[in-house]
C-alpha cells in the first residue's frame, strides 16, 4: 500500500470514528468485521453444576485450550438450580449474539420436554459435543449373571424384575433403564433410586440392588478390583477399558445409553457466529490436552463432533426421552 493510500485511510478511519460510522470504514477497507472479529470479547459459559463437578470440570477442561484458539477470556457463569432450568433461564434472557453459551446435559433437555422453560427443542442449536460417556450394564462381582442372557432370564424369573439401581426417578438413567429393558424384549425391572453414582456403586458391590448402569470412571477402581463385573456396553463401540466386554447389539440389543455433555446457544445467532463457536471449540477439544481427559474417564475420542452431528443428537435425546417419559406416565 502506499504512503499517500495509508495516509488517506487514516484520515478517513479519524473521521469515520469521530462521526459514528467506523463500523462504514471498515467495510469499505477490507470487508465486514462483523463477522471476522467474532469473538472480540470475552465469552460467557453457563453451567448449571457447581465447581467440582462433571460439567464444571467438563467445561474447564474445555477452556483449557479454547481460550487460546478463540485468542478471548473466558468465565464460567454459574446458574444453578431446577436441574438446568435456572441455566436456561439465564441464557435465554441474554442477547442472541454468540457470548454467552452453555454447557449442556439431558437434564437440560428434559427440562425442555416437560416444558418447565419458555424454551423448545427448536431453540437449541449445538455448537460441539464434549463427552459421550457409555453407560454400562453392571453387576456386583457375587452375582449369578455373567452375559445378557443371563440378565435377561433373571429378569424374567423375578417378581417384578430385577432391582436397577440409578440416581433418581425420571432422570437420564432411569431412561436408560427404561429404553434397555424395552429394547431387550419388554422385560420387568424395580427402580431403586440413590443420591449419586458412588451411593449406587456402593450398594451394588454389597448386593442391596441386582444391576445398575454405570459410567467406566463411576466403577473404574471396582472394576479393576474385581469388585463389578460389566456385563454390556450401551456404546456404539467397544469400550477400550473394558477388554472383551460387548456391546448390547453386538449382544443381540439394539440399546444405547450415555451420559452426554455439550456446548449449545439459542437459535437467533447469526450462523458465521455459530460456526465459528463450532469449529474453535471443536479445534480446542481435538487437542491432546482434552482428549487425553476424555481417556482418563474411558471416553473415546469420538466424543467430540461439531454442530451438525451434536443438534442432531440432542433432538434424538430429546425424541427418546419424550417417548419414554410417556411410556412411565411423567409427562
Amino acid at each position: 500500500m502506499s504512503d499517500s493510500v495509508l495516509h488517506n485511510r487514516r484520515d478517513f478511519l479519524k473521521t469515520a470514528a469521530l462521526t459514528g460510522v467506523a463500523g462504514a470504514s471498515l467495510a469499505t477497507f477490507g470487508g465486514s468485521a462483523h463477522a471476522a472479529d467474532f469473538p472480540a470479547e470475552t465469552l460467557n459459559v453457563v453451567t448449571h453444576a457447581g465447581p467440582g463437578g462433571g460439567t464444571d470440570i467438563t467445561t474447564r477442561m474445555m477452556m483449557l485450550r479454547a481460550r487460546r484458539v478463540f485468542k478471548q477470556d473466558m468465565v464460567v457463569v454459574n446458574k444453578r438450580g431446577g436441574s438446568g432450568s435456572a441455566a436456561l433461564m439465564y441464557t435465554h434472557s441474554r442477547p442472541r449474539d454468540g457470548y454467552t453459551f452453555m454447557t449442556i446435559t439431558q437434564s437440560h433437555i428434559f427440562q425442555i420436554v416437560q416444558k418447565k422453560v419458555p424454551v423448545t427443542i427448536d431453540d437449541m442449536v449445538g455448537l460441539a459435543r464434549a463427552t459421550d460417556d457409555p453407560q454400562i450394564v453392571s453387576v456386583g462381582a457375587g452375582s449369578k449373571i455373567k452375559s445378557l442372557d443371563d440378565l435377561i432370564a433373571a429378569s424374567k424369573d423375578k417378581e417384578g424384575g430385577l432391582k436397577w439401581g440409578t440416581t433418581f426417578v425420571g432422570g437420564a438413567d432411569h431412561v436408560g433403564i427404561h429404553n434397555f429393558a424395552k429394547a431387550a424384549g419388554g422385560i420387568p425391572y424395580t427402580i431403586v433410586p440413590f443420591k449419586g453414582g458412588g451411593d449406587i456403586v456402593t450398594n451394588l458391590v454389597s448386593g442391596n440392588v441386582d444391576v445398575a448402569l454405570l459410567n467406566y470412571a463411576e466403577g473404574e477402581s471396582q472394576y479393576n478390583a474385581g469388585e463389578l463385573r460389566p456385563v454390556v456396553s450401551l456404546s456404539e463401540e467397544p469400550i477400550d477399558a473394558l477388554d472383551g466386554v460387548k456391546t448390547a447389539r453386538d449382544a443381540g440389543v439394539d440399546a444405547l445409553a450415555s451420559t452426554v455433555r455439550g456446548f449449545a446457544c439459542l437459535s437467533g445467532v447469526e450462523q458465521n457466529r455459530v460456526d465459528a463457536l463450532s469449529d474453535g471449540l471443536v479445534k480446542a477439544m481435538k487437542h491432546s490436552v482434552y482428549q487425553g481427559y476424555l481417556a482418563s474417564g474411558g471416553m473415546p475420542k469420538s466424543s467430540v463432533v461439531g454442530s451438525e452431528k451434536w443438534t442432531a443428537h440432542i433432538r434424538r435425546i430429546y425424541d427418546e426421552s419424550t417417548t419414554a417419559l410417556t411410556e412411565l406416565g411423567m409427562l
